[in-house]
Order: structure tokens, then sequence, then C-alpha cells
């Protein structure tokens, strides 16, 4: 059987992985004044930044048109047998929802769908996995099993400098965006039941990072861990801070990601994040 990988654009997995590793992507866009961008199509990550900079209303976000997912998957049904198409959190967009609609619309092809629950580079672990089993022949029943049992271990903590993005954008309610602006905290946040809530609240930008490399030490001591270090345009504190766990955690294996666009819409400039499983 072959089997045809799909993801959406919050993975952010560049075109020169998702061309080597046959991965298809469908783009979620931003809004920004009167114009609209498919991300990592129409817009780079540097240019959203340097727009959003310049001040004005925040950008919105939007998913896939239904009918980008329909022509995605018919034109797939011509080479392959099955698709599994993996996106980002149901509870933060409806993105898996318009791919289940166009899963029910179109024949000729067997499509299963997986809520990664999170977003980012965390959910193209996911993606990563799917198309490596995809290539040795695995079977679609196989794929999805493994990436359930990945989800088991699958862990990732973020950290905003600013929490009116995600207030303004409706992932964080108003008593915790005051509590955190009068406080002065730096607040880890994490997915919990398919959405963003707060993990804890943490006084420093440094001491928030510490308490998520703490908890990425305490897993590595246990087993071998892959991790992802995730940062808003800030790729020079990302590499210095992969340096300093890559330093202590030797069975870590890092890469570093950044959060694009949409999921930059939410978080803001300067934002950390690092997710990692049991690899």
């Amino acid at each position: 059987m072959k089997t045809a990988i799909v993801t959406d654009s919050t993975a952010y997995i560049s075109k020169e992985i998702r061309d080597q590793l046959n991965i298809h992507m469908v783009p979620l866009s931003v809004v920004i004044g009167n114009s609209t961008y498919q991300e990592e199509i129409d817009i780079n990550t540097t240019e959203f930044y340097d727009k959003i900079r310049l001040g004005g209303a925040l950008p919105k976000t939007s998913q896939p048109a239904l009918g980008k997912f329909i022509e995605t998957y018919e034109q797939l049904a011509k080479e392959y047998d099955a698709i599994i198409s993996i996106h980002l959190s149901s509870g933060i967009s409806g993105t898996l929802a318009g791919a289940q609609q166009a899963g029910e619309i179109v024949d000729n092809i067997d499509i299963h769908t997986f809520d990664s629950e999170i977003s980012c580079m965390v959910q193209g672990f996911y993606v990563f996995k799917a198309a490596e089993m995809a290539q040795k022949g695995a079977t679609p029943d196989a794929i999805i099993q493994e990436l359930n049992t990945m989800k088991q271990t699958m862990r990732a903590y973020f950290m905003v400098d600013n929490l009116d993005h995600l207030h303004r954008g409706g992932r964080l309610n108003g008593f915790e965006r005051v509590i955190g602006t009068v406080l002065q905290v730096k607040p880890i946040l994490h997915f919990e039941n398919k959405v963003i809530v707060p993990f804890e609240k943490v006084r420093t930008r440094k001491k928030a990072m510490k308490r998520i490399s703490d908890m990425l030490q305490e897993d590595s001591n246990k087993f071998n861990i892959k991790a992802t270090i995730i940062h808003a345009n800030n790729e020079n504190e990302a590499i210095a801070w992969k340096n300093e766990l890559q330093a202590t955690m030797p069975n870590v294996d890092f890469t570093i990601s950044y959060f694009g666009p949409v999921i930059g819409t939410h978080l803001g400039e300067g934002s950390m994040g690092l997710g990692w499983y049991k690899n």
C-alpha cells in the first residue's frame, strides 16, 4: 500500500525537507491589514515579524479552505492508496475538522486524520515518523498506532513575553492576562486537553527557561530523547540555549525550529518553546 503524508504549515517543516521526505503541506493564512498571506508560501517568518513590529491591529489567522483539502486529496488519489493527514490541535483551530470533512467527500482513497493535540515542530515529530514509516511500506493503521504511542511521551512547554497576543486572540482569559501583567510573570504554558493553558507562573524569563530545562533533564535521565527548541524570531537565543542544554544532556537529540506567522500571531515575538518525546 502506498501512503501519502499530509500536514499543515504550522508544523513549520521546510520545503527542502518536505520534498526530501515526500510530505505534502496545506497552508494556513495570516491576514495583516487588507492582505492575506499563506504562511510558508506568500510570507516567511522574518517578513511576518518585520510587518507586525510596525504596529497596528493584531493580525488574524485563518484555517485552510475546505476546497484546498479536497484539491490536495484528489490530486494524491491519482497516485496513492491512502493518506494520513496530521494537523495542529483541534482545540485551537478548525484545520483538523476541515481535513476530516474533505476526507468524507473525496472518493477512491483511504483517508486517516490525526490530531497532534499540539503544533509547531512538535507536531512535525509526528509527521517525520509517519513519513519514515510510509517510505518503508507500513500500513496506515500501523502508522496511526505508532503516532498514538509517541503521544504518550510527547511533552511541550513554551513561554511568552507578552500575554496580550494570547488574550486578544482568544487563547487566554482576561483574568490570566491581568495577573500576568500586574505581577510581570513569565507564564509557562502547555497544551492540556487540546487547548493552551497555564502550567506554572514564573517571575523571570531566565527562571522560566530553567524550569522547562529541568523538566527535560528529568525525562532525559530516564530514556533517550528527541527534542526541539522553538523560537519566535530570536534564533541566537535558541542556539545559545541549545548549546547550554546539549552540554549537560548528551543523550538528547536537539533541533531548532521556530514559531511561524500563524502561531506567532498568538504568542508574539520573543516567545520560546521546548518540546520532546521518548526516541
